[in-house]
């Protein structure tokens, strides 16, 4: 019970935190000319990190009161994390990609709480913290639903509004077809794979639960057997 509480309390500091980037980063982005409310909402990483802040405090509640996590607390997890993990990691991308293709990209502190801090330490609560039950393999399936169809409403957006959130979105930062479709081909697998390795963590007993219980090799076995008929 103690070490649900812990999670729980550390889950609601893991909100805290992304709150506060995520108004630091609004604030900064107020000093840009070509921000505006709809371009700030229109990034991957605010929607993504915006479900986080709610499925985080979600989780943190289910944790304090001791609970194991629902079926569909762990499939909206499961597929949120995916989300924001991959987000993250396309970020670390634009940065490098940044220095050869000869513009500025300035990272202030919200940028790297959110892109980089918080998908770490949500990775580390989702090996570790316990309550976790097993994620379906069609969280793949909606994360990549989520992700093409955010790309298909950006790209009907942005001629509309003359901005793109990525520069492999925009034509003309583009040489031709070829390269966007390379992009796009790079950003499906990522989110795919992702999301297929988070999903391979649930079939885990958590390691907060092996350190605590210690179930001996009976007790797991029986365990792997009544655990996935709970969530049918």
């Amino acid at each position: 019970m103690k070490v649900r509480a812990t999670f729980g309390a550390l889950r609601l500091l893991m909100a805290a935190a992304c709150l506060m980037a995520l108004v630091s980063r609004f604030l900064w982005g107020l000093g840009s000319a070509t921000f505006t409310p709809g371009n700030f909402f229109a990034y991957l990483t605010i929607q993504s990190s915006i479900l986080f802040l709610v499925v985080t405090v979600i989780a943190a509640v289910v944790a304090l009161r001791g609970q194991d996590d629902a079926a569909w607390l762990d499939l909206v997890r499961v597929t949120v994390l995916s989300l924001t993990l991959s987000c993250g990691i396309i970020f670390a991308l634009i940065i490098e990609q940044s220095g050869e293709r000869g513009f500025r990209i300035d990272v202030p502190w919200s940028d790297v709480v959110l892109h980089f801090v918080l998908p770490a330490v949500a990775v580390l609560d989702w090996i570790i913290g316990p309550g976790r039950g097993t994620s379906p393999w069609r969280s793949i399936a909606i994360v990549l639903v989520f992700m093409i169809g955010w790309g298909l409403v950006t790209l009907a957006r942005g001629p509309i509004v003359g901005w793109y959130p990525y520069f492999f979105l925009d034509p003309a930062q583009l040489a031709n077809a070829g390269q966007f479709f390379f992009f796009a081909s790079i950003a499906v697998v990522l989110f795919g794979g992702i999301s297929a390795a988070l999903v391979a963590v649930s079939r885990t007993i958590p390691l907060a639960e092996r350190a605590v219980f210690r179930p001996s090799r009976t007790e797991r076995a029986r365990s792997a057997r009544i655990r996935p008929a709970r969530r049918r």
